[in-house]
């Protein structure tokens, strides 16, 4: 019995799109191909694989069972066929995708745009914001490394914590109230950086704890605009110390977050079907050097 071991590539992309359109721009194929290759995988199988409901598409239980022992058969692929040879990147062409909150781009990404341009005059870099959806970009391939605050929980995503950064409160020099005490902290009104428009965080964990509750006045979406808001009225926001509360602008100023406040991780990660890549290496290495410059000492 032949078997196209390219209709494994295909299935684990229409398993994690969910849609014949989507899974065909992932792998640069036709909407027709890729409606003839689903066809190919349903004779294959003797499987629907994909249903439509409505607008959407819905994998069969089958599918739903499949799903992560096809991903897990691709990824074992890709590491083996992945070339070992190093990697020059003053020849280097190629684009490379990071994912990254608003305050991390903005420490990040200054310093690292000389590096790069110095040393890989030939790679685009693309900056991507929080994610607008629940799909774990780095598995679906859409991103190469995104930066964080939690360690992935899949086994095949690797991940390595770059600095730990405490929490500082910013705010006018004369608010109302003091915003380094749980009390005056949790009196004045918030405003919340997030890109998908959330409200909570561990924050609203830690007033609770202590029967205490916060109002959020806004969410914004990037730390420019956070700050300022803040600037001009009786607000607080919160922001990592090393990353966002560096060189605040007058009339603004850091204020120490109340004592037993967590401190925040700023975490690598990227798929393991990168490991043995050396280009992608060599750029883990680059974002790691410049993001542990400001503040830690691991490497990927």
């Amino acid at each position: 019995m032949h078997l196209d071991l390219n209709l494994l590539i295909a299935l684990d992309a229409l398993l994690e799109e969910r849609s014949v359109g989507a899974a065909a721009d992932r792998l640069h194929l036709s909407q027709p191909a890729m409606s003839r290759t689903l066809g190919r995988i349903r004779k294959a199988t003797g499987d629907e694989i994909l249903v439509r409901s409505g607008r959407a598409m819905l994998p069969t239980p089958y599918a739903e069972q499949v799903r992560d022992e096809v991903h897990q058969l691709v990824i074992r692929a890709q590491v083996v066929l992945s070339p070992t040879a190093e990697v020059d990147p003053a020849t280097l062409e190629r684009t490379f995708t990071l994912q990254c909150n608003d305050v991390v781009a903005d420490a990040l990404l200054p310093r690292l745009a000389g590096r790069l341009l110095t040393a890989a005059p030939g790679v685009c870099l693309r900056v991507l914001g929080e994610a607008d959806t629940t799909v774990d970009e780095l598995r679906s391939g859409h991103i190469d490394l995104r930066i964080t605050d939690e360690i992935p929980p899949h086994t095949d995503t690797r991940s390595t914590t770059l600095l730990t950064d405490a929490l500082v409160v910013v705010g006018r020099h004369d608010l109302p109230h003091d915003p380094s005490t749980w009390t005056g902290f949790a009196a004045l009104p918030h405003a919340v950086i997030s890109r998908r428009g959330r409200i909570r965080s561990r924050i609203d964990d830690l007033l609770e704890a202590r029967n205490l509750r916060r109002h959020v006045a806004f969410t914004v979406p990037t730390l420019a605009l956070a700050l300022r808001t803040v600037a001009d009225h009786d607000l607080v926001t919160v922001v990592p110390a090393l990353l966002g509360g560096q060189a605040l602008p007058a009339p603004l100023r850091a204020y120490p977050l109340p004592a037993d406040a967590p401190a925040v991780p700023a975490v690598l990660a990227w798929h393991v079907r990168h490991d043995r890549d050396a280009a992608h290496r060599w750029l883990r290495m680059l974002v790691a050097d410049t993001l542990t410059a400001i503040g830690g000492t691991a490497r990927p």
